[in-house]
């Protein structure tokens, strides 16, 4: 923050309108000056002018209450306390103002305006509230009631009045106060003035951070020694029955490989099994139908027989049948191929012709292989 002008009128012992440029002239490169003057000529007020419109406070009427002043005579209602700012206002002026320009916290230049008046504007006319105002740099109003101007105003000062009066402006006698405060409120002034309030952050921040820290760590310990440790025999007992675990465990495992092992066998057994049954129920079939087909074919002929296609051997055959009876045996094997799916069968058959008496039709018994 950084104070570029001061204009007022009527304030005190200034009638009429005055200014001072801090920001141009001699004084904008002056680090240091002073305000100097027998007493009333408005040194004081000089300092009132810059404090009116930035906190509508001044160091010498500061308090919440006052005695009344006022002409004698004069009704109660229009007398003043001794701490009201209006005060400030010259004897038999009907209006007056103060107004500060100054560099905000943003960087930005700001008019802040303070002024008072009388009823009509008439020397003599009841003094009215003060009005406070807000203007940045293009003339645009920011201001609201007089409340929310004054916030607007302290937040782009960055400083209370009381830390700008102990800092920026130090009127008479506020220096030895600013010396007699308490190291805490130096400390928080200076940082606030010389901008490394954050350094002042980042120390609060580490510090509560290491405060949460402690609490964890002692949580941690409390907790730690709330556990109790086992005897070195529970441990190994303990230790060993895992280890018997472990072991129960591995074995456990081999067993189950080992029937699922089993397990297939025994499916691929019974798989087996029934292609075993189903091919013997096929070949069954099978033969059943080559007798059937069998049964029904002609004799083949001569040429055929001698060209090797069926083989036949005849042999004689004991029989040991009554005299009345004439017995003989023949076998012989004929390939055949069946009609349908063009299979190859092998028939091997004995048959045994047995003539019984004249009263017995002869029978034949054949066996098929």
């Amino acid at each position: 923050m950084k104070i570029l002008s001061v204009r007022g009128q009527n304030l005190a012992s200034l009638e009429r309108e005055f200014g001072v440029e801090f920001g141009a002239g001699p004084l904008a490169n002056a680090g240091l000056f002073a305000i100097t003057g027998p007493t009333g000529a408005g040194k004081s007020t000089l300092l009132d002018a810059i404090c009116l419109p930035l906190f509508d406070e001044t160091p010498r009427l500061t308090g919440r209450s006052g005695v009344k002043i006022g002409a004698e005579g004069e009704d109660e209602d229009r007398r003043l306390a001794s701490t009201d700012v209006r005060s400030l206002l010259r004897k038999g002026a009907p209006s007056g103002f103060a107004e500060v320009v100054f560099e905000g916290v943003d960087g930005q230049a700001y008019r802040a305006r303070w002024s008072v008046r009388r009823a009509r504007n008439a020397p003599e006319g009841r003094l009215q509230n003060q009005e406070l105002e807000l203007y940045d740099g293009s003339g645009q109003s920011l201001g609201g009631t007089k409340t929310e101007t004054l916030a607007r105003i302290g937040a782009l000062v960055g400083l209370t009045f009381d830390q700008f009066r102990r800092s920026v402006l130090l009127a008479q006698g506020d220096f030895a106060a600013f010396l007699k405060a308490k190291a805490e409120e130096r400390a928080e002034l200076l940082e606030r003035m010389t901008g490394t309030q954050l350094y002042g952050e980042l120390s609060a921040a580490a510090y509560q951070r290491a405060k949460a820290e402690q609490v964890r760590r002692e949580e941690l310990a409390r907790r730690l020694a709330a556990v109790e440790l086992l005897p070195e025999a529970a441990r190994a007992e303990l230790a060993a029955r895992e280890a018997a675990l472990v072991a129960a465990v591995g074995e456990a495992r081999g067993r189950l490989e080992e029937a699922k092992g089993a397990a297939a066998w025994y499916g691929a057994e019974a798989r087996l099994a029934g292609e075993v049954a189903q091919a013997e129920s096929d070949l069954a079939a099978a033969e059943r139908g080559t007798l059937e087909g069998l049964s029904l074919l002609p004799a083949p002929p001569e040429e055929e027989l001698a060209e090797g296609q069926v083989r036949v051997a005849v042999r004689a055959a004991a029989c040991s049948a009554p005299l009345s009876t004439s017995c003989f045996g023949f076998s012989t094997e004929v390939p055949w191929l069946a009609s349908g799916p063009r299979a190859a069968f092998s028939l091997a058959a004995t048959a045994s012709l047995c003539l019984l008496p004249d009263s017995t039709p002869p029978v034949l018994e054949t066996k098929m292989n």
